[in-house]
């Protein structure tokens, strides 16, 4: 099984957060919230010397330079990150697809065009966080799926920052 690994910015504003124990219910977009698996991400893997070239090929090295493990690399604060199922195609367009898996983290601050993990009106949802004249605006990349203006009277509040996107080639 191949996997490619994709960081996503992270911004530079405080977020409005929701208590870690208070989780909304799966929303259209996500399907699930999960700890990071201890046994999974503390495994070390062998890095091979070199970067691969992605154009001609060349000869590879046959030794390994050093061990890394994902998590060193994947989590900054291993107490507020946690990983999100995708369902659905509204992220497409920034290369998040059906069925990825995000590495998100709660504790980041959030910035204009960030991806977020946001709870509108008690429901996760997973889109990109604008910053207009008119106010906040949640947006898909996707065509089909109509931005969605943040209004007062709606209960709104970001959840965490997508740090990495996981999925597989």
């Amino acid at each position: 099984m191949q996997a490619a690994i994709h960081s996503l910015p992270a911004g530079r504003t405080a977020p409005g957060q929701v208590p870690s124990r208070q989780v909304p219910r799966a929303a259209h977009g996500l399907l699930s919230l999960t700890y990071p698996n201890k046994e999974l991400f503390h495994r070390q893997c062998a890095l091979l010397r070199g970067a691969v070239p992605a154009g001609f090929p060349s000869p590879a090295d046959d030794y390994v330079e050093q061990h890394i493990s994902l998590d060193e690399h994947l989590i900054r604060h291993p107490e507020s990150t946690f990983f999100m199922r995708v369902a659905g195609d509204s992220m497409r367009g920034l290369g998040i697809f059906d069925g990825d898996l995000l590495v998100v983290d709660r504790s980041l601050p959030t910035a204009h065009g960030c991806v977020v993990i946001a709870v509108l009106d008690g429901e996760f949802t997973v889109k990109q966080l604008l910053h207009t004249a008119e106010g906040q605006v949640l947006r898909a990349a996707h065509p089909a799926y109509a931005d969605t203006l943040i209004k007062p009277e709606q209960d709104f509040s970001i959840w965490g920052v997508v740090r990495w996107n996981v999925h597989k080639v």
